[in-house]
């Protein structure tokens, strides 16, 4: 799995001593959660968290607590941000236009196995630049995404490209001729509305709701006919003019809007002589409007009267549909239904349009192949451009995308160049020690212990999004301030103001610190260079929050981009916000390339600023660090601006001035002397 857990085993005396994974015993469950799709989350019973510091590390504390290992912070980039995605209310919106809190649609097995369309929330969306893959399946679709994402397949789930899994195992890939699940391109609704829609769609409401007029002796119109189709006649009426039958009389606007129709109720709208298929679209969804009843998510059209009947089946069947007639539950009624299951159902609202939500909804209905076939890939073709690209986290982890099942699909953070050590413990696989309180209080107690500092948040985030389920960090922060350990949290994750009560509580007993990072104020570049993460307005207020609760903050302020972000007045006015936000110091650090993070930060140069890649190359030649003389000059146009801002006093965040290391060698809140080449370990402490 590439994370090592077997320090961390439970023995065979242990909790869940079956080997739920190969070398794991001791694992008490592996989880996967709607929230966290591509994510799994191993919970295991730690033998030990109190974890010491090698003694030739540059960091400045000797201690570390990881309630996690590894790290759900990861964002996912998938998809063009056209991509078009079914929404809950049987429309498509693009995925780029998607936002926490929209309803799409999604899939959920049955008890047989069986996957149905249920509404699903987003409840995260994420943004990158992505190296292209274009997708051609046989209906004319094509999907623009990225290498890892994943549809759904008549084999299971399959990333776009081939690549290595964790396993080391070859994972499954799309090929030429490969199967997807899904209702397919001509289901998905958008379409522009033909020629004769508004037509046919005023004559299907009209004669529907006639015919139930004549039933209950109610005018036009009845209350059979709902507030959205009236809204749509009004405004398909007020759109164009109306043509009143007579020779004296000349065209006039329908200034009457539903009233006009109202008029007409005596006699509506002939039959036209030849109906084409923009005609028969809108009469279908102006039936469907007043008719449509949806039930398990089946759709079906219960029509009053034969001639009604007859004239929906010749609409249906000129638009290629294949329909059954059934016992509506009615007496002596009759009910309509499409053939070809959800597929062919998505397909009739896509080409209908009706207006009233409730028959639009899919909720229930099975995942089938449509009539003519699934769609099939014909090709996947790298086109090695690096363009923008969303992706959507789902309540049900999946969406129908363009017409397939896409899965939200795990990718490493684009903007891992911002973190420590993105290696293997950085991946999809999370450890989770749920004991680690408990096991914490016992570490604590014992008679060795000095109550030296402990520092939290400088590899794995202690407030990643999976604190938010899991709540390990009350029991962390209460077990260290009962025996008396001075503590420091970096993170920059906003889960913490959560905890800000139980750390200003902490913080009246013991030493508590904590750090925030802020790279630049430039929202555009920001967006641009770090997508998915906090603006740096939000990453200001949690700063202010922090030190509100009356808790001493620092910020890092990393990584410092050479002759983007680097120029005195830039540096000046983001240490500014940093004061003004009651921070209690300051770090700068300049630009760390290590190996993987390079090559991903040097194509988005030579993109975004392509005249500097050249001197970059020269200011990175000997490695991941900048070379001393740019690091000795920025060195010196930090200290006066920490000192100008009152950014440049010692900060407890950093670790207790009693350790057994200074400060100011890591150089958490000043710049007093610019480092050799430092320890990559150290070289941005994971830029909370």
């Amino acid at each position: 799995m590439g994370v090592r857990w077997s320090g961390q085993q439970v023995g065979l005396d242990g909790i869940g001593t079956d080997a739920a994974l190969p070398g794991m015993r001791g694992l008490l469950r592996s989880v996967r959660t709607p929230e966290f799709a591509g994510t799994v989350f191993h919970e295991v019973e730690a033998r030990s968290v109190l974890n010491r510091v090698p003694s030739s590390s540059p960091m400045p504390f000797g201690w570390t607590v990881n309630p996690y290992r590894g790290c759900s912070h990861a964002c996912t980039y998938c998809l063009d941000g056209a991509t078009p995605v079914l929404t809950a209310d049987g429309r498509s919106r693009p995925i780029g236009e998607l936002r926490a809190g929209d309803e799409v649609v999604g899939t959920v097995p049955d008890a047989r196995g069986r996957r149905r369309f249920v509404r699903t929330p987003v409840l995260a969306r994420w943004s990158t630049h992505r190296r292209a893959q274009r997708v051609v399946l046989d209906d004319g679709t094509l999907l623009v995404t990225s290498a890892e994402h994943r549809f759904l397949t008549r084999g299971g789930w399959a990333h776009v490209r081939p690549g290595r899994c964790r396993a080391s195992a070859d994972r499954p890939h799309l090929r030429p001729g490969s199967e997807l699940a899904g209702p397919g391109a001509a289901a998905m609704p958008g379409r522009p509305r033909p020629d004769g829609y508004a037509q046919g769609y005023l004559c299907g409401l009209a004669r529907a709701d006639a015919v139930r007029g004549r039933v209950t002796a109610a005018p036009f119109p009845s209350a059979w006919v709902e507030l959205e189709a009236l809204a749509r006649a009004h405004h398909l009426l007020t759109s164009r003019p109306v043509v009143a039958h007579g020779p004296d009389r000349a065209p006039r606007p329908a200034a009457g809007g539903v009233a006009a129709v109202a008029g007409e109720r005596p006699s509506p709208a002939a039959w036209p002589d030849r109906p084409g298929p923009g005609w028969s679209a809108g009469f279908l969804g102006g039936v469907l409007d007043v008719c449509g009843e949806v039930s398990a998510g089946v759709l079906r059209v219960v029509p009053a009267d034969e001639v009604l009947t007859r004239a929906t089946v010749e609409a249906l069947r000129r638009l290629g549909f294949r329909v059954a007639s059934e016992p509506s539950g009615r007496p002596g009624g009759r009910a309509l239904r499409v053939l070809g299951g959800a597929a062919e159902q998505l397909r009739l609202v896509a080409a209908a349009d009706p207006a009233v939500a409730r028959v639009r909804d899919v909720g229930g209905a099975l995942v089938e192949e449509p009539p003519d076939g699934a769609p099939r890939v014909v090709d996947v073709e790298d086109t090695g451009e690096i363009v923008p690209m969303v992706d959507i986290t789902t309540g049900t982890g999946d969406f129908v995308a363009a017409g397939v099942v896409s899965h939200n699909c795990f990718a490493r953070n684009t903007h891992t160049y911002l973190d420590l050590d993105a290696g293997a413990d950085f991946d999809s696989q999370i450890v989770v020690k749920v004991n680690v309180a408990r096991v914490l209080e016992r570490e604590l107690a014992r008679p060795g212990w000095r109550r030296e500092h402990v520092a939290m948040g400088t590899n794995t985030d202690p407030y990643q999004r999976a604190e938010g389920r899991y709540r390990l960090m009350p029991g962390v922060i209460s077990a260290l301030a009962r025996s008396g350990t001075p503590f420091s949290i970096l993170t920059k994750g906003t889960v913490l103001t959560r905890d800000l009560p139980e750390l200003a509580a902490a913080n009246a007993d013991v030493r508590v610190g904590t750090g925030v990072s802020i790279a630049l104020l430039d929202r555009g570049l920001q967006a641009r260079l770090e997508p998915g993460t906090p603006s740096p307005r939000a990453r200001l207020d949690l700063v202010r929050r922090i030190t509100d609760a009356g808790l001493p903050c620092g910020v890092m302020v990393a990584p410092v981009l050479p002759w983007l972000t680097d120029s005195e007045e830039a540096l000046d006015a983001v240490l500014a916000e940093i004061a003004a936000a009651g921070a209690t110091g300051a770090t700068v650090l300049a630009l760390h390339l290590r190996p993987g993070t390079r090559e991903w930060f040097l194509q988005w140069l030579a993109r975004e600023y392509p005249k500097l890649l050249p001197r970059y190359e020269r200011l990175y030649r000997r490695g991941a660090n900048a070379d001393r003389e740019y690091r000795t000059a920025l060195h010196r146009r930090v200290v006066p601006l920490l000192a100008r801002h009152g950014l440049d006093r010692r900060d407890p965040a950093a670790g207790d001035p009693a350790s057994r290391k200074p400060v100011r060698d890591l150089g958490w809140t000043r710049q007093e002397e610019p480092p050799a080449v430092p320890d990559p370990r150290a070289g941005q402490l994971s830029l909370l």
